[in-house]
């Protein structure tokens, strides 16, 4: 009689550790109690987002893969960064409220008299791999040591360009402590974080980091870091208050009426870090365009002009169809049209929103030409049928 052989049990391929850890346990339970948890997921406020991109897949290639428009999405030359050292941010900000813009969504805000870093990464590219995925446009400003200590660090949500493991594992060999969205905190953990260091938060939950109140407010977006994504993460936008200041970080977002309540319960702001690079018709409802973004900041400050507007989300990373300058050049456009204040530092270049902003267009001289389609039609002298705005170069404003 022939024996037959069990199959070998198939092998076990390991999970990265850049995946993180989903949530479960108490921490699960705490997700299922959630007002904003239904049908197995998180729900976005003003109904459901498109998470995955729209339309023809054709379409989507053709601008993706045309030579022209792929060299439009990287700088032409070198980034100018900021030669930030441990001086410039050992010295207390005069006005008690300095920001650093540390390229994409990292910032570091000095607020009276506490260090708040939001999104922090200082990875070579934003993907759960060393060998492929998203490569930085420009080297960081300053190396994470150099930044002295840091009270709290903010995570808005899960996705790759805003949670870094290596700078997370780098973190969590110091005292710093952690505010995250809820479910967040499971990849903390599994990277070394202690969970007595974690402030797991919820939409409109609050917590107490020295004389800072952070608060934890709705965002239109989507989570996810595994083949798989359960939808099990929290993200999140943030205000942070202390005693004479208050800032806001939008984290990644749609454009949505939340801005305006937002406002209304914790504004106005000295500053807004405010998502507005990433941007295409192919995703509308998980990222902001630059005149949704100047919008958006409008919204929180009351209906006006006020406080300070610092673009985020651009210039460090390639993941969209736009220009890699398109958004600096746009975001200038929409926030004159309006009379906006709005800084545009060079990655690493600290400014106080109460003194002198930087604004010079620093991105024009490693851009290729940026279309401005609204501007008022204008001969060109010679050119027949076109118009200023058609040829406008991103240097000749």
């Amino acid at each position: 009689m022939a024996r037959f052989r069990s199959p070998s049990p198939a092998p076990v391929v390991p999970r990265p550790a850049a995946f993180g850890a989903d949530p479960s346990g108490e921490r699960m339970a705490r997700i299922r109690r959630s007002p904003h948890f239904d049908d197995g997921v998180f729900q976005n406020p003003g109904g459901p987002a498109r998470t995955r991109p729209s339309g023809s897949a054709r379409d989507f290639a053709k601008i993706y893969f045309d030579r022209q428009a792929r060299l439009s999405r990287a700088p032409r030359g070198t980034v100018p960064v900021h030669a930030t050292t441990l001086a410039d941010l050992a010295r207390p900000p005069a006005t008690g409220l300095r920001v650093t813009w540390m390229g994409h969504s990292s910032v570091l805000a000095e607020i009276d008299g506490q260090r708040v870093l939001f999104d922090p990464v200082w990875g070579e590219r934003c993907s759960p791999f060393p060998f492929a995925g998203p490569k930085r446009l420009h080297p960081v400003p300053v190396p994470l040591a150099a930044l002295g200590p840091v009270d709290v660090v903010v995570i808005s949500h899960d996705h790759y360009d805003h949670l870094d493991m290596p700078t997370i594992v780098a973190l969590a060999g110091t005292d710093t402590l952690f505010a995250v969205p809820l479910g967040v905190g499971a990849h903390l953990e599994h990277w070394g974080v202690g969970a007595d260091r974690l402030r797991e938060l919820d939409w409109h939950e609050s917590t107490r980091v020295g004389g800072l109140t952070l608060t934890a407010t709705p965002a239109r977006h989507f989570c996810g870091r595994g083949l798989r994504s359960t939808q099990h993460t929290l993200w999140a936008s943030w205000v942070v208050a202390g005693a004479e200041h208050r800032v806001f970080h939008s984290g990644d977002t749609g454009y949505f009426d939340g801005f305006r309540d937002i406002g209304a319960t914790h504004g106005p702001f000295d500053a807004t870090m405010i998502q507005l690079g990433a941007y295409a018709e192919f995703w509308p409802d998980i990222h902001m365009t630059p005149a949704q973004g100047v919008q958006a900041h409008l919204d929180l400050q009351g209906g006006s002009p006020g406080g300070v507007l610092l673009p985020i989300h651009w210039g460090t990373f390639n993941l969209a169809p736009h220009p890699w300058a398109e958004p600096g050049e746009w975001t200038k456009d929409a926030a004159e049209e309006v009379g906006q204040a709005v800084a545009f530092p060079r990655p690493g270049e600290p400014f106080e929103p109460a003194g002198k902003l930087p604004v010079e267009a620093w991105w024009r001289a490693v851009s290729g030409p940026i279309a401005h389609p609204w501007r008022r039609p204008r001969t060109v002298e010679g050119v027949a049928g076109t118009s200023k705005g058609d040829l406008d170069l991103a240097g000749e404003r």
